[in-house]
């Protein structure tokens, strides 16, 4: 893989947080539509690209300083070289990143070019709802640079669309899919949500089905989260809609994943299957202890052993970035043991599990020998396989994969 010179930032997340309309079940970092405040959080996010690759020319090596009340990622001079930073992948997360204008994703895609060593074969993804998208704006999009889309589709159900508030049809997201291959994509992925309000086991497998005659290179699969403060919670107490039994939710679960994996599509993480060559490079750098820089209002970004977010407020965001202040806020240094439990506990994720040899590597940790004792008991239920340096989860382990990986926090 080219990834030119320079030192690896494996990925690049930019947030975009507009949507249409706000889906009574959504805890992320999003708010309404506005065009004028859209152009300016473009030109903030150009900007902070911007900056950030004229850090990395510097030759900058990262550390946290804290001044007043604020936690800031700044840099100090380090070497003479004038190599630039790298990555392989660039994430639009969102909020509903395809209420950009292919223009403006052509802009931010190029401004990433010009700020870092991009691989030649780099991923670009694009998250997208049904309802926003024409054959021509994704013909649009993937001339801007975008390969790769994901689409958040949830169900196949229009009952079910309408109770999640979603503003497409079962049909238009189909539709959607197809547009996409006719626009040129051969990547898509589809993001489906099982355990929802009213929803039947036969009615989550309907709509697995229908996402398999889709034909998709990559499905997503969530157990919906009902927040306290969501107003979904309200609407299930008003309409007195309930959640299936946690035993139907597992064999929703465990049937799913049967059914995909019969299409093709392998199970490569808790809640992402793909085919061959298709699973999602940038998401996998979350799992496998890789390092991304994330851009915009509320992104979280992790290099050196520094994590660190921006600020959330999308107003607050771009007046930082007029008064050319950092926007990031909350960066700490993690300590060794903090960035083993999480080199551990996301690496359980995958369906591989953990190398334990290459942590030994990297941490100078047997894992075993720490926390063996504690999950000795997981290995003989079933939910845990210790095979040779590998760790992982068996189909039923991931059912209580909290329960387990807890031992590593």
């Amino acid at each position: 893989m080219a990834r030119g010179k320079g030192r690896i930032i494996d990925g690049l997340y930019l947030h975009i947080p507009f949507c249409s309309a706000i889906c009574n079940y959504c805890n992320f970092n999003r708010g309404l539509f506005d065009a004028d405040l859209k152009s300016r959080y473009v030109e903030a996010l150009l900007a902070e690209i911007e900056r950030a690759g004229a850090a990395g020319s510097a030759g900058r090596a990262g550390h946290v300083e804290r001044a007043s009340t604020e936690a800031r990622f700044t840099g100090e001079r380090g070497t003479a070289s004038a190599e630039r930073f790298a990555a392989d992948t660039i994430y639009f997360g969102g909020g509903t990143p395809s209420l950009l204008e292919p223009e403006e994703v052509a802009r931010i895609i190029d401004a990433c070019g010009s700020s870092f060593d991009l691989a030649v074969d780099r991923e670009v993804t694009l998250e997208a709802n049904p309802e926003t998208v024409t054959e021509a704006r994704l013909a649009a999009f993937r001339a801007a640079g975008v390969n790769r889309l994901s689409f958040g589709v949830q169900s196949l159900n229009d009952a079910e669309l309408q109770r999640l508030s979603r503003l497409h049809s079962a049909a238009r997201a189909r539709d959607a899919v197809a547009e996409a291959r006719a626009a040129g994509f051969d990547n898509v992925s589809i993001d489906l949500m099982m355990w929802l309000p009213e929803q039947r086991t036969s009615d989550w497998l309907a709509t697995v089905d229908g996402a398999i005659a889709l034909a998709p290179d990559h499905l997503s699969l969530y157990l919906l989260e009902v927040y306290p403060n969501a107003p979904l919670k309200e609407a299930m107490a008003r309409a007195r809609w309930s959640q299936a039994p946690d035993d139907d939710a597992a064999a929703m679960y465990t049937t799913a994943m049967e059914r995909l994996e019969n299409a093709g599509l392998r199970q490569y993480e808790i809640s992402n299957v793909a085919r061959a060559g298709r699973q999602s490079r940038h998401n996998l750098k979350y799992w496998t202890d890789g390092e991304w820089l994330g851009f915009g209002c509320g992104a979280h970004s992790t290099r050196d052993g520094v994590r660190w977010k921006n600020v959330s407020s999308t107003e607050e965001y771009i007046e930082r970035i007029r008064r050319q202040a950092s926007p990031a806020v909350d960066a700490r240094r993690l300590s060794p043991d903090e960035r083993l439990g999480d080199a551990l506990f996301t690496g359980l994720r995958l369906a591989d599990g953990i190398d334990l040899t290459a942590i030994d590597i990297r941490y100078g940790v047997d894992v075993w020998a720490r926390f063996g004792a504690d999950l000795r008991s997981f290995v003989d239920a079933g939910y845990l396989r210790h095979e040779g340096s590998r760790l992982r989860l068996t189909r039923e382990g991931m059912l209580i994969a909290h329960e387990v990986m807890a031992v590593f926090v």
